[in-house]
């Protein structure tokens, strides 16, 4: 993470221990009196944080206040009431106030104040907090970047940025201002829309978000664009009145096809998906690996398992007994992974793509990769019978699945067979093809014996184990849904996942042990705010979930153990996956809680993930395994490629699952009116999300379909409850629903209920009548437009 200069050792601030003052105080609000070597009030503590989010990392905080010893610890125990309290939130390795922006993050720059100044918000915002804040961009007034040293970063309109944050100094404006340390995407203001004509010539531009505004095509500018067609366009003029006027750039196809609803999320999300000519030029002239700084393991059997569609193969495996007499019945497993780090060289076109779009993108119809397919789908490919080059690790466990020992190794390798998950696993349960048969001793047997040495560590370890299948869209060869399937959770998918994760843990200790800067793969617990409400949610099902800030995985597992083979198995697995945060990319490492890991690093995928290629090179050049290792430009970036990189994967995660909901509901639009069968997801004030399960689809029933009485929103229970009738639906309820509409290019069905509401637990009813904090009345409203999509 860059820092902001501190000044000379010399000023009167520095020698008086006081922190580097960030900017003028606002007009009216008196500076903070910091005593030296005293632990402040909780007062000054948060308006510290919030005068200077840069500085309020645990260790900054003890620093600035010159905090030393006891001290310190009197300063965490105090930080973990805050937090406690909701006062504060942890946000990577520092701690801000609720709503608050972390010191750095990635910008998107939408419109400009009323003095012409950029604004920006969020590339990414939790929807439950409201709107995104605007933040004001500053541009740098010198040609020279920051200490003279190059071109200071410029941006504009629809850009995306990678920034500095700073509370706002001025009343009036935006609560932040926001320093440029990178362009991260330079945008050319395009804009998606379906094409409608009109009488006369020309055609008005509709847009696919629901935000947009509807533009005017004049008849010189439709190009060969037809009605219903879905169009990319520019602004071609700017009004002072009426709609903004757009010119056609390139038709994405009919609106009607589902093979152009991806290119909508693709365009939406600003995604790249068209490689540069430098980019396929540096690709297309790679050559195949050498043997310099090499290991000969050709004659190693080693295998890729993947999913039956898979194009690239990134992992291979293979496992033995070991024969060291100090280990018995202990298993030796080799985890060999694509050597992308030899092709893709730091600072190369080819890797400036990689690390502008951070992972690949899939989606039901198609893959927009991070890497050309000469480099993912060819020389990275780790395919059947053709040399490849690898970094693999040789990993060492006993017969209790205890961790003896790991060495990483540069190789050459010859796959000796591609298998698909269902095929390894048919071989194993006795029913081999030609192709398994021969492999079936030699190699399936020991690599399923290793899993379940292997599997005696995990199940110590206990890592978080949520029951959430997960649903996939089988296409036609037209692209259309075709249907919806629900994959087989298969031994081989749990094998090939636990040899990931334990190559991915050595990479970390690796990395560690050489004292090697890297990025970690880290998750954070529960905040104490959202373990609050899933105590008060479990409370109304008998089940205990224990207060405290120490929480661990297992502690989740019993839960869901407890909620096993009963009716409301589904929703506490739900709710328990809705308290998790999110796990992010970070240099600072804090462990990873789901995996219950202290330490992880993603390294098993490289050709789909920039962190790993980064990874990789770290790990190539702190064990001086050759060509393509980390440079110091490299390490000196890693928290704002950290940043960047977890943004992107953010962006991708909600592209996909945008993009599924509009393949539903353009699948379901012709099934108006007709009834289906549907389970509670989500319950809100407004009314209830419901899921189709055969479908895997989402909709909303808007309150004002539920009945003529006076409904009572309880959070704790995830209720909404009639307070004349104590008839009501919560989450979880199976119901009848009809379609009442749908709206592809939104992604949006609405449903109106057809089940009578239950009778509500007698706990609920009283809940109600208590007064409690977390309850509310809302009445539906008739005649009023009932919401659309997504919450």
């Amino acid at each position: 993470m860059s820092r902001e200069p501190r000044g000379r050792a010399s000023s009167p601030d520095r020698r008086a221990g006081k922190p580097a003052r960030m900017g003028k105080e606002p007009t009216g609000v008196e500076p903070l009196n910091i005593i030296h070597g005293i632990l402040p009030p909780r007062e000054v503590i948060l308006r510290f944080i919030a005068d200077h989010p840069q500085q309020a990392s645990k260790r900054e905080l003890a620093k600035a206040f010159g905090l030393k010893g006891e001290q310190r610890v009197e300063l965490k125990s105090l930080l973990r009431e805050l937090e406690e309290e909701g006062l504060l939130q942890k946000s990577r390795k520092s701690l801000i106030r609720p709503g608050a922006l972390p010191p750095v993050t990635v910008l998107d720059i939408t419109t400009r104040d009323k003095d012409g100044e950029l604004i920006g918000r969020p590339a990414e915002w939790p929807e439950d907090q409201g709107v995104a804040p605007a933040v004001a961009i500053r541009q740098s007034s010198s040609p020279a970047g920051r200490n003279g040293k190059g071109k200071a970063p410029v941006a504009g309109m629809g850009d995306r940025i990678l920034a500095k944050i700073f509370p706002a100094t001025d009343r009036g404006g935006p609560a932040y201002t926001a320093r440029i340390i990178k362009v991260i995407d330079k945008r050319r203001g395009a804009s998606l829309g379906v094409f409608r004509a009109m009488p006369g010539g020309g055609a008005r531009l509709m847009p696919i978000e629901r935000r947009g505004e509807e533009m005017v095509i004049d008849p010189d500018y439709t190009g060969d664009a037809k009605d219903g067609d879905l169009v990319e366009v520019e602004i071609a003029r700017l009004g002072r009145f009426g709609l903004q006027r757009a010119k056609v750039l390139s038709i994405v196809g009919s609106v009607g096809s589902e093979k152009a609803i991806s290119m909508i999320a693709i365009h939406a999300h600003g995604i790249p998906y068209i490689f540069p000519p430098a980019v396929i030029a540096e690709a297309e002239a790679a050559k195949p690996a050498t043997m310099s700084h090499r290991e000969d393991w050709r004659d190693l059997p080693l295998i890729t398992i993947d999913p039956a569609d898979a194009k690239d193969h990134d992992d291979a495996v293979y496992a033995e007994l070991d024969p060291s007499p100090d280990n018995p019945e202990g298993v030796i497993v080799t985890v060999a992974i694509a050597d992308v780090s030899y092709y893709v060289r730091p600072n190369s076109p080819l890797d400036r793509e990689a690390l502008k779009r951070g992972n690949s993108v899939y989606f039901p119809d198609r893959v927009v990769p991070m890497l050309p397919e000469r480099i993912s789908n060819d020389l990275c490919s780790l395919k059947e019978g053709v040399d490849r080059p690898a970094l693999a690790v040789r990993m060492i466990f006993s017969r209790e699945g205890r961790k003896a020992g790991h060495t990483f190794h540069r190789i050459m390798m010859k796959s000796a067979a591609k298998l698909s998950y269902q095929q390894a696993q048919a071989a194993i349960d006795g029913q081999p093809d030609d192709k398994t048969g021969t492999l079936l001793e030699p190699i399936l047997k020991p690599l399923w014996h290793a899993y379940e040495v292997m599997k005696r560590g995990r199940d110590r370890r206990q890592p978080l184990e949520l029951d959430m299948p997960e649903r996939k869209i089988l296409l036609k060869p037209d692209g259309t849904v075709d249907r919806v399937h629900v994959p087989a959770r298969l031994d081989a998918h749990k094998l090939i996942e636990e040899m990931m994760i334990q190559a991915n843990v050595c990479a970390a200790e690796t990395l560690e042990k050489k004292r090697q800067p890297l990025i970690y793969r880290i998750h954070d617990g529960p905040t104490l705010a959202k373990q609050e409400i899933l105590r008060e949610f479990l409370a109304t099902l008998g089940i205990a979930l224990a207060k405290g800030g120490n929480m661990r995985a297992n502690s989740f597992n019993g839960i869901l153990s407890k909620a096993e083979d009963t009716p409301h198995q589904t929703m506490v697995n739900e709710m328990v996956l809705r308290s998790q945060s999110q796990a992010v990319y970070s240099p600072e490492n804090i462990g990873h809680f789901g995996l219950n890991l202290m330490k992880y690093a993603h390294f098993t995928s490289p050709i789909r993930r920039y962190a790993d290629l980064i990874v990789h090179r770290a790990l190539v050049g702190s064990l001086g395994l050759g060509e393509g290792g980390i440079t110091p430009d490299e390490e000196a970036a890693l928290d704002d490629i950290a940043a960047e990189i977890s943004t992107f994967e953010r962006r991708a995660m909600a592209a996909e699952r945008e993009t599924i909901d509009r393949l539903i509901a353009h699948h379901l639009a012709g099934r108006v009116g007709e009834e289906f069968d549907a389970r509670v997801g989500g319950v809100t004030k407004a009314g209830l999300f419901v899921t189709l399960p055969d479908y895997g689809a989402d909709g909303f029933v808007p309150i004002s379909t539920l009945g003529t009485d006076y409904f009572i929103y309880d959070e704790a229970h995830q209720a909404l409850t009639g307070e004349r009738t104590g008839l009501g639906y919560r989450l979880g309820d199976s119901v009848k629903v009809r379609l009442a509409e749908a709206i592809p290019l939104a992604g949006a069905l609405r449903f109106e209920m057809l089940s009578e509401g239950r009778n509500m637990p007698t706990a609920v009813r009283s809940f109600h009548k208590s007064g409690r904090r977390n309850t509310s009345p809302v009445r539906k409203k008739p005649g009023t437009r009932p919401p659309r999509g997504r919450k």
